[in-house]
């Protein structure tokens, strides 16, 4: 079938409708009015059956009268659990990463840590299960000198690790030797082997960026040092943390320099404040 063959037969001109000078002055009247109000809100977008086909702020504008846009939702940042205002206050606001010691009491030498990252719009929150830790012997204090038996209260950067066997996969850097080595045995007679197996420098009276092997006291030899998160041997340190061997690979693994990891550490009372 041609293209020609649907179009309608042509018909002659159809005879138009004598109309009123008034009601041609009313229909003026109301196409001024219709184009008067084409950019209000009633009339602006509309497709057949009410929905609007404008732009956001135009529907926007559709709603009743009296109603108002609602208030946007703040998010509280969440925060790590069991620490006071005192003890957050000491975390850098860089830090994104923090290995939370938490004694059972002042003068226990057991704890549990716990790992958290920080999240720049909804807070910290918790990575980790609950590992059990031990600590010094005598427990913990403010106020660290060589020999207490006790492990140093406060927030401490994590920038170093070492240990006598190979590189795990640790982010941080990482010092291998043989001086890495631990004899004898512990305070409950426990053997000592392999407990720096794997060790991270805690920055307390050290120089950052160094291996955990560097002795320097920047505080003074009466301070104390050497104080390392490194493995459990089964029984209470002389001022460190010691935590399972795989916690320990894990946590090497984890910790990483660009979010500026700490430990925040001390008994539950203490962390609290």
């Amino acid at each position: 079938m041609s293209v020609r063959s649907l179009r309608p037969a042509r018909r002659g001109p159809r005879p138009v409708a004598a109309v009123p000078v008034a009601a041609l002055l009313v229909t003026g009247l109301l196409l001024t009015g219709c184009a008067g109000t084409a950019d209000t809100a009633d009339n602006v977008g509309s497709a057949p059956g009410g929905t609007a086909t404008g732009s956001p702020d135009t529907a926007a504008s559709e709603s009743p009268a009296g109603a108002s846009a609602p208030e946007p939702q703040t998010v509280e940042p969440q925060e790590i659990s069991g620490l006071g205002p005192e003890t957050r206050a000491r975390i850098p606001e860089t830090t994104g990463q923090a290995v939370v010691v938490r004694g059972a009491d002042m003068d226990s030498d057991s704890s549990v840590v716990m790992l958290y990252e920080r999240d720049p719009v909804t807070g910290w929150r918790r990575i980790s299960d609950r590992w059990p830790a031990h600590n010094a012997r005598e427990g913990w204090t403010d106020d660290h000198v060589e020999g207490d038996l006790r492990s140093p209260i406060g927030v401490f950067d994590l920038t170093d690790a070492g240990g006598k066997l190979p590189d795990p996969g640790s982010k941080l850097p990482y010092d291998r030797g043989r001086a890495f080595e631990a004899e004898g045995t512990g305070f409950e007679g426990e053997s000592l082997e392999g407990t720096f197996d794997y060790v991270i420098a805690i920055n307390y009276n050290r120089v950052p960026g160094t291996s955990p092997l560097d002795w320097t006291r920047p505080l003074g030899q009466e301070k104390g040092g050497g104080i390392w998160l490194h493995v459990d041997h089964g029984g209470p340190t002389q001022g460190c943390v010691a935590l399972p061997r795989w916690r320990m690979r894990e946590l090497l693994r984890t910790l990483d320099p660009a979010k500026r990891p700490v430990v925040v550490m001390g008994d539950a009372a203490s962390l609290s404040l």
